[in-house]
């Protein structure tokens, strides 16, 4: 097979389950926080309301798509490509097996951190390019909030990096199975925690949504979006959140890996544990969200600067010298 087939195939493949996996979340968040809420949610669209965010793309793509007379308009109309290009990037390394991989980069975290930190570009875009005050202001929280958990997502991952001695996911994976157990347990649990916390933040939701703080900035950098173009910032924010936790699943769980199980059948269960894994993360994060207030942008930066890049610090340190002492 050609390579040129061969990634128009794998492409099609995440084109097809990337939407997939964000109407499953969307429906999971939607029925989960009703059922927090102890309120029935969404009831008469489907069968007990499961086709309901089928009906919410339908809604948004019959919608008209309305740019502000004084936007900068090529600058707005792209703001959304930047951060859905951005989010379909991350597709390219994550492993559902050692073969079921767009590509396996030797430098795959390296791209991972590149390419994620894309998304600030769209947001900070966003906000400036539709002359509005709440949405300029949404968009400097944005850029302001991103940069300062870009840090402690990366020192995070250096320290998987320093104990599994490679930059490819695939390899850090087999690390992990070589190893026994996930790195979670096996010397990273300080690291896993701030990484969700951190992803947490860089895809700005509740608790770490003040970019968007409908109680203070209407809807932040979102408040002149409307038809399609919100459509992709809304399916980008639940494909990131699939894709957030698949990378924290292939980091920190084993991703496709779990023992007791053959080897030779990876390629078939492989996929199915990343995917249980990954919905497993998700569900905590979607029971964080509605269980906790906003935080105020002085505390938010604060837990940046003073609690999680010390200790991502302190971790980096720690798994260094115990790479070399043992």
């Amino acid at each position: 097979m050609s390579f040129g087939l061969e990634l128009a195939i794998k492409v099609g493949v995440i084109a097809a389950i990337a939407p997939a996996m964000a109407l499953a979340l969307t429906i999971i968040e939607i029925k989960g926080s009703a059922y927090m809420q102890r309120r029935p949610g969404p009831l008469h669209v489907g069968l007990r309301g499961l086709i309901f965010p089928i009906a919410e793309v339908i809604k948004f793509i019959q919608k008209e798509d309305i740019i502000p007379t004084k936007a900068d308009k090529s600058v707005f109309k792209w703001a959304p490509a930047y951060i859905f290009i951005s989010v379909f990037g991350l597709f390219v390394i994550i492993p559902a097996s050692p073969t079921l991989i767009v590509r396996d980069l030797e430098l795959g975290v390296f791209y991972l951190m590149a390419i994620s930190s894309f998304s600030t570009i769209g947001v900070l875009t966003a906000g400036w390019s539709s002359a509005n005050k709440y949405s300029m202001m949404g968009g400097l929280r944005a850029a302001a909030q991103l940069i300062a958990y870009e840090l402690p997502l990366i020192l995070a991952v250096i320290g998987v990096v320093i104990q599994a001695e490679t930059m490819s996911l695939v390899g850090i994976v087999e690390a992990q199975k070589e190893w026994g157990v996930p790195f979670v347990i096996a010397g990273q649990g300080v690291a896993f925690v701030i990484f969700m916390v951190a992803a947490t933040a860089e895809m700005m939701r509740v608790p770490f949504d003040m970019p968007i703080g409908e109680s203070e900035l209407v809807s932040g950098f979102l408040t002149e979006y409307s038809g399609i173009r919100f459509l992709l910032f809304y399916i980008s924010e639940y494909i990131n959140l699939f894709v957030m936790c698949a990378i924290a699943s292939t980091l920190f769980l084993g991703g496709y890996h779990i023992p007791l199980l053959p080897v030779e059948w990876v390629n078939f269960y492989g996929p199915l544990v990343l995917i249980g894994k990954t919905f497993a993360l998700a569900a905590i994060l979607i029971l964080i969200r509605w269980s906790f207030p906003r935080f105020r942008e002085d505390q938010l930066q604060n837990i940046a600067w003073k609690i999680l890049i010390p200790l991502s610090l302190a971790n980096i340190l720690v798994t260094a010298v115990m790479k070399v002492v043992f």
